[in-house]
């Protein structure tokens, strides 16, 4: 059910909501974990009416949402130096780096080893993105296919994937089928990947994050809000 996207005001106080008039007879106020929310009311209600109450939890309503900014992405500053540890899977490994008449990154015995022709810290970064991509593209897509197969049964159209870097989201799903993944997802432990592409999927069936959607989600994935936490914490 495709809601009516509303904005409460009250003096600093400016809360956007989904507000969805239905067949019901009290009104419902909920704050999901990506902060959106979404109000359901009785189809005979007044905007008066819907307002009030929101103001009457207003306060608790921004407590919720100051609850969920706590895991919200956090990836702090990374050195491209010897000994700095970097991410893969959830696993840290410290970078080993040597000189050498060539350009090579290895993952084994617990190190990135790093061969290199330049030990600028620029050069390195690039190195390591560029073994970061392909990888991602990897396995980002193994992950997807095995996911896929929750969904295949109800008829879908299967989604193109795209791996890409994302500056604020860890994967979107647009209204014509493609599903782009972040390429950090890769730094992040193998159930955090399958959250994100599950979140991702679940839209295929419920384009909004209302109620049919998040049950949905705990149907398919019943473990996801542990999920989703390990995810936000990942990158630290």
């Amino acid at each position: 059910m495709k809601g009516i996207t509303c904005t409460f005001s009250n003096g600093k106080t400016k809360i956007d909501y989904e507000l969805l008039l239905m067949n019901r007879k009290s009104l419902e106020i909920a704050v999901h974990p990506d902060k959106s929310v979404v109000v359901k009311a009785p189809s005979n209600s007044t905007l008066e009416v819907i307002e009030g109450k929101i103001k009457k939890r207003s306060r608790w309503i921004k407590r919720q949402i100051r609850y969920f900014n706590q895991f919200d992405p956090r990836t702090p500053e990374r050195k491209y130096v010897g000994g700095e540890s970097h991410l893969y899977l959830g696993r840290k490994y410290r970078l080993k780096i040597e000189l050498s008449d060539r350009d090579k990154v290895l993952l084994k015995n617990g190190f990135f080893y790093i061969e290199t022709i330049s030990k600028q810290s620029e050069h390195i970064k690039q190195l390591m993105e560029a073994w970061y991509s392909r990888h991602a593209k990897m396995y980002l897509s193994k992950i997807f296919y095995e996911c896929w197969e929750d969904f295949n049964k109800d008829n879908l159209n299967m989604p193109n994937l795209k791996v890409k870097e994302m500056e604020k989201r860890w994967g979107s799903l647009s209204a014509k089928g493609q599903l782009t993944l972040n390429t950090k997802l890769i730094q992040t432990p193998k159930e955090c990947i399958e959250y994100v592409v599950i979140h991702e999927l679940c839209h295929l069936i419920h384009h909004d994050h209302g109620t049919e959607y998040y049950k949905l989600l705990d149907r398919v994935l019943p473990d996801w809000m542990k999920r989703k936490h390990k995810l936000e914490m990942a990158l630290i």
